[in-house]
C-alpha cells in the first residue's frame, strides 16, 4: 500500500509539471486557428498545394533514388571468355549464373557498393533470356573473343546490333561496353581495330534490314545516321570500347564501367 501511495504521489507530481506545457500548448493552437482565420482561402489553398506538391516530389526522388538497379548484364558470344571474368576456371555456361559481387573503393570518394551480375549464355537458343533481364539492367558488358575475332566478327555484330535496336536498352539508355577479352596474348586484336570492324559490320546490317517492313520491327530502334557511315557515337545509349583478361585479372577497365553505371 505504502508503494501504491508513493506512485499516486509521483503521478499527481508530474501532472502538476505538465499542466503549464498544456497551458502553453491550447494557447499555441488558439493563436495557430486564428491566424489561420485570418489568411484569405485562396492562399490558404495555394500553400496547401505547394506544401503537398513539395512532399510529393521529395518522395518520388527518394523512391528513384532507392529504385536505382544494380544489375549489370554479362553477355557474348560462346566461347568469348565472359564467365571467366568474374569466375575461376574454365565454365561453360548453359543457363544464366546470378551472383553478386562488391566493388571495393579504391579512394575515399568512393564506397564498396554491391552488384548483381546475371551472365546470359552465348549459346543462340539460350539469348532470350536477355530480354527476362533487360528491363532492370544498369548496364551491359558486351564480351568479344580477341584472339578468335575475325572468324566470329559478323555473328558478334548481329548479337551486338540485337542488342543495341531493341527498345527496352534505347529508351532507358543503358550503357554497353565492348569488352575485348584476352587481351594478354601476342595475338590478340587491338580494341580499335575490333571497334572498327564491327562498325563495319553493323554499317552493312543495318542496310540490309532496312528492307524489312515497319510491322517486323515494330519494337526496334534503327542505328546511326541516314547516308553516313555507322559509328557507335551514333548510338543514343552510350558505347564504348574497353580491354581485359579474365584469366590474369585485368579487369580495370570493366570494373570501372561496372561502377559508373551503379553509382549512387
Amino acid at each position: 500500500m505504502e508503494g501504491l501511495e508513493q506512485w499516486k504521489d509521483q503521478l499527481e507530481q508530474l501532472k502538476s509539471q505538465l499542466e503549464p506545457w498544456k497551458n502553453q500548448l491550447e494557447k499555441c493552437l488558439h493563436e495557430a486557428i486564428e491566424y489561420l482565420n485570418q489568411i484569405p482561402p485562396v492562399q490558404l489553398y495555394a500553400a496547401i498545394a505547394v506544401l503537398l506538391i513539395s512532399t510529393a516530389l521529395l518522395l518520388s526522388i527518394r523512391l528513384f533514388k532507392r529504385a536505382k538497379s544494380n544489375t549489370i548484364i554479362l553477355t557474348g558470344l560462346s566461347g568469348s571468355g565472359k564467365t571467366v571474368l568474374f569466375y575461376q576456371g574454365t565454365i561453360t555456361s548453359m543457363e544464366p549464373n546470378e551472383s553478386t559481387i562488391v566493388l571495393n573503393s579504391d579512394s575515399n570518394k568512393r564506397k564498396s557498393k554491391p552488384v548483381h551480375i546475371v551472365d546470359i549464355p552465348g549459346h543462340s537458343r539460350l539469348r532470350p533470356k536477355l530480354d527476362e533481364f533487360l528491363p532492370r539492367a544498369a548496364g551491359i558488358v558486351f564480351v568479344v573473343d580477341s584472339l578468335e575475332f575475325l572468324p566470329n566478327c559478323r555473328l558478334a555484330s548481329e548479337y551486338l546490333y540485337d542488342i543495341l535496336t531493341k527498345a527496352s536498352v534505347v529508351k532507358k539508355k543503358i550503357p554497353v561496353l565492348i569488352c575485348c577479352n584476352k587481351n594478354d596474348k601476342v595475338t590478340a586484336h587491338t580494341k580499335e581495330f575490333i571497334r572498327k570492324q564491327m562498325e563495319k559490320e553493323i554499317d552493312k546490317l543495318r542496310a540490309s534490314r532496312s528492307a524489312i517492313t515497319a510491322a517486323d520491327i515494330s519494337n526496334d530502334f534503327t542505328l546511326g545516321v541516314p547516308e553516313e557511315p555507322f559509328t557507335f557515337s551514333q548510338c543514343r545509349n552510350k558505347v564504348t570500347v574497353a580491354e581485359s583478361s579474365g584469366l590474369t585479372g585485368e579487369v580495370g577497365q570493366v570494373e570501372q564501367f561496372i561502377w559508373e553505371c551503379v553509382k549512387p
